[in-house]
């Protein structure tokens, strides 16, 4: 059974919308309509099978911003669905993944990419067969090449799998967008989407594989920087001293509505939660992980009912990606760098100096008030604080 059979009435509306990728030349991909304005960002190129599935799995990664699903690897100009899912194009379901390269490397994104497809199966992956669904690292220069090779080593000598790892590391020479429905698809369509992954048996693969180990601390992925030795600023916390719970621990850790909140993207109430009119001086951090987001020197009453800052304590504890779950329109989400927790989102319609309004859910927040913060481990940040804007 693969998604041809299970949705053939979506393949048929496919012929009828067309394909309106941008065109590449042969060694390098236009920039992809669904691609953050922010040049900044790293791009990656990965396969491994199923676009929805592996595109759903890194887009759960700290770090990364963006993740768009499409075709690489054949020499097939512009392919739409029905061509590529023929076999006769050469390509296979790919993703770009673009990234802060500030938060997450390459080879983090390796260890993603390991925990959410076989990459010793060359012709296919679990009920989707064919060339056109086999797996891929399309490496964008030497270094990620290298990189690739040696997790691939350290995959093979691990001992994971019963059949050698096999999976193709080739050098990327373009990418095309797939069609607008089947961006985002796994929030999009949900239920289908989870009909389609239980019956596939990639996750119970999964599981099987990687038992424990298939949940990963990405803290070990972040770049390391070099500390001025001179400088007579008080160093910033270390992220990476900061780790997020298993699931099993985070359930007994928060409440039913934190819960929801970090890890199902949920919405509390407005004017009904703890710290939408809470005025005094402190830092609010991550519910989950602990690691600094807000101080109250930032917070202003938006009229909202939702906790509002005009900025963050600095810009790498916060990762921002496009949220189009709110009836298609196009929000920017903010997620904790660390813990990758949902915390809410940002708008351009907040007060000096920036312009900016994060707009914060109280359940994804602990706060910290300003005498407490030395014994709490935040006195760095205790000369920052002050009352709220308003």
């Amino acid at each position: 059974m693969n998604r041809q059979i299970l949705y053939s009435a979506v393949v048929v509306i496919a012929v009828f919308i067309g394909f309106n990728a941008i065109a590449t030349n042969d060694t390098a991909s236009a920039k992809s309509q669904y691609a953050p304005a922010d040049s900044s960002l790293a791009v990656a190129t990965f396969a491994g099978g199923c676009f929805w599935c592996v595109e759903a799995g890194f887009e759960k990664i700290p770090g990364v911003v963006e993740t768009v699903s499409g075709y690489s690897g054949g020499t097939e100009k512009n392919p739409n669905y029905k061509q590529v899912a023929s076999g006769a194009t050469g390509h296979t379901e790919a993703v770009q993944v673009y990234y802060d390269a500030n938060i997450i490397t390459y080879e983090g994104l390796l260890q993603g990419l390991w925990r959410m497809m076989d990459p010793t199966d060359v012709n296919g992956q679990f009920v989707d067969r064919g060339k056109q669904y086999r797996p891929a690292i399309f490496y964008h220069s030497a270094e990620e090449k290298r990189a690739a090779e040696a997790s691939i080593e350290a995959l093979q000598n691990s001992g994971r799998y019963e059949k050698p790892v096999a999976i193709e590391v080739t050098q990327f020479k373009s990418f095309y967008d797939a069609e607008e429905y089947h961006q985002d698809y796994y929030k999009k369509n949900p239920v289908r989407y989870k009909f389609y992954t239980f019956n596939s048996g990639r996750y119970q693969f999964i599981d099987e594989i990687w038992g424990e180990d298939r949940e990963i601390d990405y803290a070990d992925y972040r770049p390391k920087k070099d500390v001025d030795s001179n400088t007579n600023e008080a160093a910033p916390i270390e992220l990476q001293t900061f780790q997020k719970p298993s699931d099993e621990e985070l359930r007994k850790q928060l409440t039913s509505i934190q819960y929801k909140v970090t890890q199902e993207d949920a919405t509390e109430r407005a004017f009904d939660n703890e710290y939408w009119d809470e005025k005094r001086a402190g830092i609010y951090v991550d519910v989950v992980s602990g690691e600094p987001l807000f101080l109250s020197t930032d917070k202003y009453k938006s009229g909202t009912g939702w906790p509002s800052f005009v900025r963050p304590i600095s810009p790498e504890v916060v990762v921002e990606k496009e949220d189009r779950s709110w009836y298609g329109a196009l929000r920017i989400e903010i997620r904790s760098a660390i813990a990758d927790s949902h915390t809410g989102h940002v708008f351009n319609d907040g007060p000096n100096p920036t312009g900016l309004r994060y707009c914060m859910n109280s359940a994804a927040l602990k706060f910290i008030p300003k005498e407490e913060m030395v014994e709490a481990g935040y006195g760095q940040y205790v000369d920052k604080v002050r009352k709220p804007i308003s």
